[in-house]
């Protein structure tokens, strides 16, 4: 869908919000016993890369597509999220294609991309690569033609005069948002989603607006879908209770506001530091947060990776694999991808190799070798270091009984020499990214470039 820094800005003023919660709530809030969710063994040090399968490959197909996965096994990806693959509506639709999320039809394969074989070849090579697959999933609304708005207009929202209506304040009229108190619609949207898990193997979902749904359909949904098989659930919000019974993972908006005006000179790492306070002390302990440094929608409609981070790119990119959080690459990215694919026509990226690759591959290569960078509850939290320039240099350990990883970012346009002032950080390290020693003693002062950054494993 277009615009959806509005979603991220209603998302932040809910974050703002619960910043009043008092003590005592907070408390009673963290409790992580309250959380129900199962997450599948092979989430633990996962990594993501979304595929918009009409800019994907020249031929923007899923079997295109499929030819491309070994390249991928390789880059380091275990989790491939398919932007909708439904047949779009045509009724108001946007430009010359329309966007994938305006959904015609729920248990259909959109011609453009290719078939239901298309699609389950396309999930059987992904599993006999190890890989998963998780659909992008579009409850809260329809398009216009999809054919329950005949069958069942009762489902649908109304506005105040009795006609359908496109969510408000939006400039998506190429939908019609649905009524999820009807029970009818709720029991229709988990027999599609159940059909994809039965019948194509599908993994789980990215669950679109996710806020804009009831909470307990998704709750209940996870349920129905578990009796299936393990699935992986993703949020496209943010929230401390989609984690207690429905998702393993939500997005981080807050997290990528962060860094991205870090990157832009508008704020200092004090942004950064409230995201992780909130993390770490609001959310589930397992919860998993989405770190992307950019996708469909902030490419689209915002900027490149290169547009919104400059030349601190390479020290974001890194951050969001090595620190708390799941990280994911948007198709391109990784051939250094210098446009902003168009949304509603065919606009192919431009394959080439590219040091944004290397840097990913050998960061996903990092992670998965060391299990304090794991995700959620199997991989160690973060542990702030104090150091002398907070403002401006980020120092934190990660650290379980496997092993211990140092890491610190100056996340700033300027040359820093910061002083170590922590005995925790001491000891005798490898450089991960140039395999040379180091060795770290309190009081150590350190000479960081502008956004360089070091990720230190324990010898």
């Amino acid at each position: 869908m277009t615009f959806r820094v509005l979603i991220f800005t209603l998302a932040v003023l809910i974050v703002g919000c619960q910043s009043n919660v008092s003590n005592v709530d907070r408390q009673l809030h963290q409790v992580s016993s309250l959380v129900t969710v199962q997450n599948p063994e092979w989430l633990k040090s996962a990594t993501i890369y979304q595929i918009n399968t009409r800019q994907f490959t020249p031929q923007g197909t899923l079997k295109a597509a499929k030819d491309q996965l070994p390249r991928l096994k390789t880059l380091g990806i275990d989790i491939i999220w398919l932007m909708p693959i439904h047949p779009i509506g045509e009724q108001n639709r946007k430009g010359e294609l329309g966007s994938p999320y305006s959904i015609k039809d729920y248990f259909g394969v959109s011609e453009e991309l290719g078939s239901f074989a298309d699609l389950k070849a396309f999930v059987d090579a992904a599993h006999a690569q190890k890989m998963y697959v998780i659909l992008d999933w579009v409850a809260n609304h329809t398009a216009w033609d999809n054919p329950i708005k005949e069958q069942h207009p009762q489902w649908y929202m109304k506005d105040h005069e009795g006609n359908f209506t496109s969510t408000p304040w939006f400039d998506w009229d190429d939908i019609i948002d649905l009524d999820f108190s009807k029970p009818e619609l709720r029991k229709y949207m988990s027999k599609a989603m159940q059909f994809w898990v039965r019948e194509a193997g599908i993994d789980g979902f990215r669950c679109d607006a996710a806020g804009l749904v009831p909470l307990q359909f998704w709750q209940d949904v996870r349920q129905e879908l578990e009796q299936i098989k393990p699935v992986f659930m993703l949020a496209e919000w943010e929230g401390r209770d989609f984690h207690y019974q429905a998702f393993d993972a939500s997005y981080a908006w807050s997290w990528w506001k962060a860094v991205h005006d870090i990157a832009k000179g508008k704020a200092g790492l004090g942004k950064l530091y409230e995201y992780y306070s909130w993390n770490t002390g609001y959310y589930p302990e397992n919860a998993m947060r989405l770190n992307y440094v950019s996708n469909h929608d902030a490419n689209a409609w915002e900027a490149t990776q290169f547009e919104a981070f400059g030349d601190a790119l390479e020290a974001v990119i890194a951050l969001s694999v090595v620190s708390d959080g799941i990280p994911m690459i948007y198709n391109g990215q990784e051939a250094g991808n210098e446009k902003r694919l168009k949304f509603f026509s065919r606009d192919p990226i431009n394959w080439r190799p590219h040091p944004i690759g290397d840097l990913y591959q050998q960061l996903f290569a990092i992670k998965k070798a060391n299990s304090a960078l794991f995700n959620g509850k199997w991989g160690a939290p973060m542990v702030q270091v104090k150091n002398s320039q907070s403002e401006s240099v980020l120092s934190f350990i990660r650290e379980n009984k496997n092993n211990k990883v140092f890491a610190v970012f100056n996340l700033s346009a300027e040359t820093q020499a910061v002083t170590i002032e922590s005995d925790f950080a001491a000891g005798r390290y490898k450089n991960a990214l140039s395999s040379k020693p180091e060795t770290i003693s309190k009081q150590q002062r350190v000479l960081l470039e502008p956004w360089q950054f070091k990720i230190l494993i324990e010898q």
